[in-house]
């Protein structure tokens, strides 16, 4: 073990190259994937004929494939019906796909730990549905959800190491290149590696809770 080599300039800011791209991966992802997946959820909390079933049906079969399926799908089977996305935005489909489909389930469930009277008060109110869910359902639901969601999101940081599968220079990918070149930079390189996702993934949680107690 060199430490002192390893964790050279040159070394430490190749892996900080690699967190830019898991950050700007997870953070693209985090946006489409709460729109989506809310809009997902609600759809299902409505149980809208033959829309919540079909839906449902989806949700529930991309909840139950594994993420790296979706990754290889994007990047290696979306070219042959002639939609071809390059490495980065290949990442951010799959698993903008599998996380709205996790965050969908989600809020779901927070919406239906909601009182039904909540939504008939609403509606007598002269509310629409649709001013109801967004006024009054889901303000009251996001207490519930947020540690799942931000669980979830965690999750999603950690889970853009297996995109190293398709080459994305994340974090992973290019701590791999550099003991790749040096095998005595294993343990150095892991030690920094644990400590970027930990610090990342730390942040984030602590960001929640005063959002939290904000609200």
């Amino acid at each position: 073990m060199n430490f002192s080599d390893a964790f050279s300039w040159v070394n430490i800011s190749f892996l900080l190259e690699g967190l830019w791209v898991t950050l700007k991966v997870t953070g693209i992802t985090i946006l489409l994937s709460l729109l989506l997946g809310t809009f997902l959820g609600v759809i299902r909390y409505l149980k809208l004929p033959f829309v919540a079933k079909g839906v449902g049906l989806v949700v529930d079969t991309i909840r139950n494939l594994p993420l790296l399926l979706i990754i290889f799908f994007t990047y290696f089977a979306l070219p042959q019906i002639g939609l071809r996305l390059n490495i980065f935005w290949a990442a951010v489909a799959a698993m903008t796909i599998f996380e709205s489909c996790m965050i969908s389930e989600i809020i779901r469930g927070g919406m239906n730990a909601v009182p039904k009277g909540q939504m008939e008060a609403g509606l007598s109110t002269g509310f629409t549905r649709g001013q109801v869910i967004i006024l009054i359902i889901l303000p009251q639901a996001i207490r519930s959800m947020l540690p799942s969601i931000v669980s979830q999101l965690i999750a999603l940081i950690k889970d853009t190491s297996l995109a190293t599968v398709i080459s994305l220079p994340e974090l992973t990918h290019n701590a791999r290149i550099i003991y790749g070149q040096e095998t005595s930079y294993v343990i150095p390189i892991f030690v920094a590696m644990t400590f970027l996702y930990w610090i990342t993934c730390f942040l984030l949680s602590r960001l929640a809770k005063r959002l939290k107690f904000a609200g």
